[in-house]
């Protein structure tokens, strides 16, 4: 997924206060609360174990929906998990957002397996799904398996992602074969932005729209367990969605997908400059962070740190 890369929204939205779609309304626990059995919803609650690729399968039997944030680092993914999110998505997305490259391309299995390891060391519940970063899996399918394996392995991760529909099909069947989880994406697929020539909604005209509905299909015979759709007109969301059997998780593609994902420093406001505007944020951190470091600085500056309290003797 790319952040800050389709047209800004307006304004940022005003934080929402309700409870989040998918919480649990028919006396399932709230997040955090003690519970002495695993919950059935997928949104909070608490269990002795983590949430798996068949949670996701009986959410979408049941018709519940859930919500996906990206994570890379343990401080910020501890936080997620708390709050009762059920999948993390440690994204190449990190690239733009936690790297500081322009694009996800740079990104390599090395950085992903690092900040990946992080993120599974921060969490205990969440389901946790690493991109498979480009380069990593498009050359044959024994070299997405190698690599699968890697984030399994050596991060410790429960599911990988990688982009692609039918061209990617054979790559999904050889991991998922070998016990490897696979998250697909397809449409708006950020590794191709060279080819893209940008970031454009993908999946418009009749032409376009039947692709990217075989791709899904495709992907879901192939063994994908769900599959994120990326800036792709709604209505198409919605008809692929009910297509399938497996999740859909929407990103700019409407309501009417099974989850939805967001880059967590768009949501949280951290990300500087414009976002895209299926964006909603819930916060602006980067404000609230740069007043805390302005009132240091001028605490340092003006004596009134370090104070006593703060000084050994």
């Amino acid at each position: 997924m790319q952040n800050g890369s389709l047209p800004p929204a307006v304004a940022p939205s005003t934080p929402a206060t309700s409870a989040p779609t998918g919480a649990a309304t028919t006396g399932g626990p709230t997040p955090g609360a003690p519970s002495a059995k695993a919950p059935t919803s997928l949104y909070g609650g608490v269990t002795s174990r983590r949430v798996t690729v068949r949670d996701l399968a009986s959410a979408k039997r049941r018709g519940e929906r859930w919500p996906m944030l990206t994570a890379y680092d343990a401080p910020t993914a501890s936080v997620f998990d708390e709050a009762g999110i059920p999948v993390l998505l440690v994204g190449d997305s990190a690239g733009n957002c936690h790297l500081g490259y322009e694009t996800t391309v740079p990104v390599t299995m090395d950085q992903m397996v690092m900040l990946s390891a992080a993120v599974v060391r921060g969490t205990k519940r969440a389901l946790i799904v690493a991109d498979l970063p480009f380069g990593s899996y498009q050359e044959s399918p024994a070299q997405a398996l190698h690599n699968g394996a890697r984030l399994l392995k050596e991060a410790g991760v429960g599911a990988v992602k990688l982009e692609g529909g039918e061209r990617s099909a054979h790559a999904i069947e050889q991991l998922v074969q070998a016990g490897v989880p696979v998250m697909a994406h397809l449409g708006l697929t950020p590794q191709s932005v060279n080819a893209f020539g940008g970031y454009p909604v993908q999946g418009r005209g009749d032409e376009a729209a039947h692709q990217l509905l075989r791709d899904a299909k495709t992907v879901a015979s192939a063994g994908a367990f769900a599959v994120v759709l990326e800036a792709v007109p709604a209505e198409l969301a919605a008809q692929v969605t009910a297509s399938l059997q497996i999740p859909t998780v929407g990103i700019g593609a409407g309501p009417d997908c099974d989850a939805q994902v967001l880059v967590w420093t768009d949501m949280a406001g951290m990300t500087s400059g414009s976002v895209p505007s299926f964006v909603k944020q819930y916060a602006d951190l980067r404000t609230t962070l740069g007043d805390a470091a302005r009132a240091y600085a001028a605490d340092v500056i003006g004596g009134s740190f370090p104070a006593a309290e703060h000084s050994f003797h």
